[in-house]
């Protein structure tokens, strides 16, 4: 299976974290607040798009991730996917709006990709 998508995931986010193991982990960084409580594990991956189904089911509800491939965005919430182009803001709302509605800050739904940050 072609793993033409890259992404972060956020360790905390998924209700089972074992899936990992059998994640393409091309990167790793913790995050630097100052409780051990309140940091986050943040792997960058390479996966297939059927991992990207199976991550959906185990992210946590109000949670998000997504994965690229060029300017093509696919954002995961639980049990629900949302696809739309890097470049094209307008063609972000419906996930935004979505992310919004669980309570996931505006500030957190801006859907990074590698080389924008």
């Amino acid at each position: 299976m072609k793993k033409s998508y890259t992404g972060t995931i956020v360790e905390e986010s998924l209700g089972d974290n074992r899936i990992l193991n059998d994640i393409e982990i091309i990167g790793f960084h913790i995050s630097n607040d100052e409780k051990p409580k309140d940091r986050w594990h943040l792997y960058t991956v390479k996966v297939s798009t059927d991992e990207i189904k199976k991550l959906s089911q185990l992210i946590k509800p109000k949670w998000y991730m997504h994965f690229w491939k060029d300017r093509d965005i696919t954002a995961v919430f639980k049990g629900k996917v949302f696809e739309f182009n890097y470049d094209d803001k307008s063609s972000w709302r419906e996930a935004v709006d979505y992310g919004l509605s669980l309570g996931i800050p505006s500030e957190q739904l801006d859907f990074v990709i590698e080389g924008d940050e």
